[in-house]
């Protein structure tokens, strides 16, 4: 029997001087190494920690801050306590008196200046500004005017004030302390007796 082709079971041979080609391992399935999904897992777990520290610190209670330190005008009060005697060696036309100062809570105050606003008239005050009082310890200051100029004073001196220059911790203040109708009497008769001679 003539056969008229031939047919091949079976893979084909490669025929000679053929070569294959070497392809390259496949690449292995991508993963995490174990070190980085440490450092992964300890960042998210810190910030984790960190988001809940910081609601915590925001929700929780505050205590309030410390009050702050009043102004020292707001602390100190004057009074009138009456007529002193001028000291000794001082010029003509001299008159003098008390005040009482106090210091009514808050830090120490001290008194840097103490004025008056008359012209024709000058002050010194003993102990000597500056000095300082604490709250609960009153202090009495004896205020010596002097008339330099009659024509210049007040004849009926109707709410004269004493101008006080006050610091403490907080600020330095200038405030002006109105002593009431007794020190405006003592003024009043004071001012007249001294300028009594027209001069």
């Amino acid at each position: 029997m003539a056969v008229s082709g031939t047919t091949g079971i079976g893979p084909v041979e490669p025929g000679e001087g053929t070569h294959g080609q070497d392809l390259p391992d496949p690449a292995p399935a991508p993963h995490t190494r174990p070190g980085r999904r440490r450092a992964a897992l300890a960042l998210a777990v810190t910030a984790a920690v960190l988001a809940g520290g910081g609601y915590l610190y925001a929700t929780r209670p505050h205590d309030p801050p410390p009050p702050e330190v009043p102004y020292p005008a707001q602390t100190v009060a004057f009074a009138f306590l009456g007529d002193r005697l001028t000291p000794p060696g001082g010029p003509t036309r001299s008159f003098s008196f008390a005040v009482r100062m106090s210091v009514l809570g808050g830090p120490p105050v001290t008194v840097d200046r103490v004025t008056q606003p008359y012209a024709g008239l000058t002050l010194t005050e003993r102990p000597g500004a500056p000095f300082r009082t604490k709250a609960g310890t009153p202090r009495d200051i004896t205020i010596t005017m002097h008339v330099t100029d009659c024509a210049t004073v007040p004849k009926d001196a109707g709410l004269p004030f004493l101008d006080v220059t006050l610091r403490n911790t907080r600020a330095i203040q200038v405030q002006s302390f109105i002593l009431g109708s007794r020190y405006a009497q003592h003024l009043s008769r004071a001012l007249k007796v001294a300028c009594s001679n027209g001069t």
